[in-house]
Parts: C-alpha cells; sequence; structure tokens
C-alpha cells in the first residue's frame, strides 16, 4: 500500500485494527456498542526528532491508548495520526 502522506517529526499515521464483530461467545455486536479498536498498523512515520529517532516503523503492529490519536480521511479511507509517546508497545 502507498500513501502520499508523510507525518513529520515523532508522529505517526495508524490504520486501526477492525472493531470486534462478535463477542468470544458468538454474539452479534451491533454498531452502537463496539468499542474504539486500540490495535493497528503502521502506514507512515516521521522521521523522529534530533534527540530522539523514531522505534516504529511502516508495517509494525501496535498496541495504543483508547482515547489516542486523531483520525483524519485521506483517499476515502480514515487513519489515526498521533505521538509516538502514544503507542504503548509493538506486537
Amino acid at each position: 500500500m502507498s500513501i502520499s502522506f508523510k507525518p513529520l517529526a515523532d508522529r505517526v499515521l495508524i490504520e486501526a485494527a477492525p472493531a470486534e464483530e462478535k463477542t468470544a461467545s458468538g454474539i452479534i455486536i451491533p454498531d452502537t456498542a463496539k468499542e474504539k479498536p486500540l490495535k493497528g498498523t503502521v502506514v507512515a512515520a516521521g522521521g523522529g526528532k534530533k534527540d530522539e529517532p523514531m522505534t516504529v516503523k511502516v508495517g509494525d503492529h501496535v498496541l495504543y491508548g483508547q482515547y489516542s490519536g486523531t483520525e483524519i480521511k485521506l483517499d476515502g479511507k480514515t487513519y489515526l495520526i498521533m505521538r509516538e509517546s502514544d503507542i504503548y508497545g509493538i506486537f
């Protein structure tokens, strides 16, 4: 996938994983009750700050905070842009 957006400094662009459609026991979750996903894939990353190089790279699967980032639309898809410090870890 090629995206024509380059985050600056310590920001990353994340494609959120789809929300769960069913519970573990098979109950279908309606759209109004779906929780915001906390996992995603890095699709673009900035170059880091002068004294802080980036840890994450394009293709990394990451876990981030529930209220992290800002939703933006690019080429008809919704992404999250956030600072690398909002990412908790890499899978």
